[in-house]
């Protein structure tokens, strides 16, 4: 179980987040949705350490890990694939991966990188900053599957990515899933997200609006009101 209570952050002297309470249950896909500028990237950078909450808790399992550092974050499982791909475009695709492969399986884990993402073993000698951003992307979710992660942050990975490319995302997501992570999902694609989360918050200028089942807003007033489009 992974659990912001009762959060409150932003930067400097500015709220973003507004006493925010938000659970991801262990195996399950939630989606965080809002308009833009509702405050889910910041909820996730408080998530992943990189926002340090003025009040409030962070709990893993149980455990206040309030305050930690990002590293020890993800040294207990906690993965965070940011807004922009995040990937290092100086280096090559071997050398991107290497970085988080555990030193003597190397080799094991780039394979796995390849084998869910194929094209990433075609262009593996290649500098990063020379691909497509659909590769890029991948690149960058290839890097959190070989940590085997607990609990991956994404915010937004399908972001101006072409209609084949989100296709090949999304499988991607629900393998994750399957394989027993917990996925906590910033989408702009808003009815794909609903189909793969098992719960989903809306949040509206730094506070939730709405926690439940996603086939609880079907039809929903609150739904159009906070995040501007309908489904249903």
């Amino acid at each position: 179980m992974f659990e912001l209570r009762r959060v409150s952050a932003g930067y400097g002297g500015h709220v973003v987040l507004r006493d925010v309470t938000l659970k991801v249950p262990p195996g399950s896909v939630v989606a965080l949705l809002g308009a833009n500028g509702a405050g889910k990237t910041t909820l996730l950078r408080v998530a992943s350490g990189l926002v340090r909450p003025f009040a409030g808790q962070l709990l893993l399992d149980d455990r206040d890990v309030t305050g930690l550092r990002p590293h020890r974050l993800v040294e207990a499982g906690v993965c965070h694939v940011p807004e922009g791909r995040g990937v290092f475009p100086s280096l090559t695709v071997r050398d991107n991966l290497r970085m988080h492969c555990l030193a003597g399986r190397e080799e094991e884990m780039i394979a796995k990188a390849i084998d869910i993402f194929p094209s990433l073993g075609r262009r593996i000698g290649a500098l990063a900053g020379t691909m497509s951003g659909g590769e890029q992307q991948m690149l960058a979710l290839a890097r959190a599957y070989i940590q085997n992660p607990r609990l991956a942050l994404l915010d937004e990975v399908s972001m101006g990515l072409a209609p084949v490319v989100v296709d090949e995302i999304f499988r991607f997501l629900e393998i994750l899933a399957k394989e027993g992570a917990s996925l906590l999902l910033v989408e702009q694609y808003v009815t794909r997200a609903l189909a793969i989360a098992d719960y989903v918050y809306l949040l509206n200028r730094g506070e939730v609006r709405f926690v439940g089942e996603p086939d609880e807003l079907e039809g929903s007033d609150i739904f159009k009101e906070y995040v501007g489009v309908e489904i249903g």
